[in-house]
């Protein structure tokens, strides 16, 4: 050791921590020899504590402030040493500053799936993450249960086991709350504060506490989602007969030029067909049979009232609905291949349905 360093160490000693890492918990201060001479100004600042460990023993935990290391304010360290007014000799101890801050968004998750019992869907399988914030209350008990004589401790070093004890209560909480599973994302919260609670205690016999534990997401396996999804379809769906009616009067509709196409490229198969025929040498030439009339493609028709579109009915329910009196001659209705909503009595097809009834019969027959 230098000259310059020698009378260095003379001089009283300036003691303070500036963290610029964002995750350090605990970090000792380095001296020579661990040699801290008598007098030294200590600087703690706000969201820091200074734990003094002299020969192994705890000594003293000194909150925000500016100290001067004396005996008169080391009560303690003075009874462990048996110090006198007069002693003045410097003293070799350590000096550990524990960050007591939060350290925000921290990440928890469940690595396998948790079963519960669930009273709709029975057995089932849930995933669930979410983030937490921790942060020091007792830099002494924190000091002595989980950082030892470590120099420089950091989150990533007890955030695995807060983890493991999170995913524990979480598990446990989860498969006794009974809240079924389409309901648990409306009480993420409550099962948030509620998995805080049971930690709160084992937590703090290390001196530290969870201010805030957030459930992200619930989720189900992905082949129980995709049921679920097919389910909530059918319910969007509604009524599957009307769905199915829709369905074939919308294809009708689209259908009608695939139709004469189709029918056109049968004619033309059926010709080449013949003229194969009558080039082998067929005795007699065959008389060409007509081919059968398409049967004739029954409309459903869509009915506007007050405003609303009922239908599709056929022709049969429009004819009934037009005897009770439910469907008159001024009601707009429409089908697919017609020009825009038209007066029932302005359709050929639906004209016949409005018969003149004849007048009462005359008295006494």
């Amino acid at each position: 050791m230098g000259i310059f360093d020698f009378l260095s160490g003379e001089f009283i000693d300036v003691i303070h921590w500036v963290d610029d890492s964002r995750d350090t918990m605990v970090w000792r201060f380095e001296r020579e020899d661990h040699e801290i001479k008598y007098g030294a100004k200590l600087t703690v600042r706000e969201g820091q504590a200074a734990v003094f460990v002299h020969e192994g023993q705890l000594a003293d935990v000194f909150t925000p402030g500016l100290y001067m290391l004396e005996t008169n304010n080391m009560p303690i360290m003075t009874t462990l040493q048996h110090w006198d007014h007069g002693f003045k000799s410097p003293f070799k101890s350590e000096i550990y500053f524990v960050n007591t801050t939060r350290f925000n968004g921290l990440k928890w998750g469940t690595k396998n799936p948790i079963i519960c019992r669930d009273p709709e869907f029975g057995p089932v399988r849930l995933r669930a993450f979410g983030t937490y914030s921790v942060r020091v209350t007792d830099p002494a008990k924190f000091l002595v249960e989980i950082v030892g004589t470590d120099g420089e401790f950091t989150m990533d070093e007890i955030s695995f086991q807060i983890r493991n004890i999170i995913v524990q209560e979480f598990s446990r909480t989860l498969a006794q709350s009974g809240i079924p599973v389409l309901d648990m994302a409306a009480n993420t919260r409550e099962l948030g504060q509620l998995v805080a609670k049971e930690i709160s205690d084992q937590i703090a016999e290390y001196g530290l506490m969870l201010p805030e534990l957030y459930i992200e997401n619930i989720s189900l396996p992905p082949a129980v989602e995709e049921v679920m999804d097919k389910r909530s379809s059918m319910g969007v769906i509604g009524n599957l007969n009307e769905y199915t009616q829709f369905q074939a009067a919308e294809a009708l509709g689209r259908g009608g030029a695939a139709a004469a196409t189709m029918e056109a490229g049968l004619g033309a198969g059926l010709g080449m067909q013949m003229g194969q025929a009558m080039a082998a040498g067929a005795a007699a030439p065959q008389p060409r049979r007509a081919a059968p009339p398409p049967p004739p493609v029954e409309h459903v028709w869509h009915v506007a009232e007050n405003g609303e579109t009922k239908g599709p009915f056929s022709k049969a329910q429009l004819g009934r609905m037009a005897g009770a009196g439910e469907l008159g001659r001024d009601t707009y209705v429409w089908t697919a291949g017609q020009d825009g909503w038209m007066k029932a009595e302005d359709v050929t097809e639906l004209a016949q349905l409005f018969t003149i009834l004849p007048p009462p019969p005359p008295p006494g027959i």
